[in-house]
């Protein structure tokens, strides 16, 4: 794996570094060490803009380290500016949970279509959410072929984290049907809870 390192490197800098990697091809993958959060999340966001899949690692310094796989030896996209991917601070979404697999009280059936369309409704709001949990049967959402799913995966592509329970995937056996987003855990959710400016959920 390439390792390129990016400590003390100014937005956009680092987002840039990462796509002279990408083009000079990485097929093995790309690790980027990274000493601030800002230039963190906008390599993820440039990485998956490309298509590539990211997984971070808090080092024990507090630096990062992103890798990205799914590099190509083709150029980066011409589409995307990576300069554009400044630490100029931005609106922050709020974090938003998905904690049930139905909408209101009453219809099972209405639930489900009215909670498929608050996701997809998601997508519209300016910002976008920071981050979206999905937990206990709101794991469907992110795992089974529904109206809302693409509307998820569009918005990470915007660069909206998207987390799915990794306990409640396996009650429902849908462990390995995970469209879009990571697993995570309870430790995780309540974290970010705990330290989120708003929350927003359908319940």
């Amino acid at each position: 794996m390439k390792i390129i390192d990016c400590r003390g490197l100014n937005c956009p800098e680092p987002v840039l570094q990462t796509r002279k990697a990408m083009e000079a091809g990485a097929p093995e993958g790309l690790a980027v060490i990274i000493d601030n959060e800002g230039s963190k999340d906008n390599v993820e966001r440039f990485a998956r803009s490309q298509g590539c899949t990211t997984a971070v690692t808090v080092l024990p310094d507090g630096q990062f380290r992103v890798e990205i796989s799914g590099v190509e030896t083709k150029a980066p996209s011409a589409e995307v500016d990576p300069a554009a991917f400044t630490c100029t601070p931005a609106a922050i979404g709020p974090v938003c949970i998905i904690p049930a697999d139905s909408m209101g009280r009453g219809s099972e059936e209405l639930g489900w279509a009215l909670l498929q369309n608050y996701v997809k409704t998601l997508g519209e709001l300016s910002p976008l959410p920071s981050k979206i949990f999905f937990y206990n049967g709101g794991v469907k959402i992110v795992a089974t072929d529904n109206k809302a799913v693409e509307a998820v995966i569009e918005m990470e592509k915007r660069g909206v984290e998207i987390w799915a329970c990794g306990t409640c995937l396996e009650y429902f056996h849908l462990e390995k049907e995970l469209k879009v987003g990571r697993i995570t855990n309870m430790f995780d959710i309540v974290n970010t809870m705990a330290t989120a400016g708003r929350i927003m959920s359908p319940y």
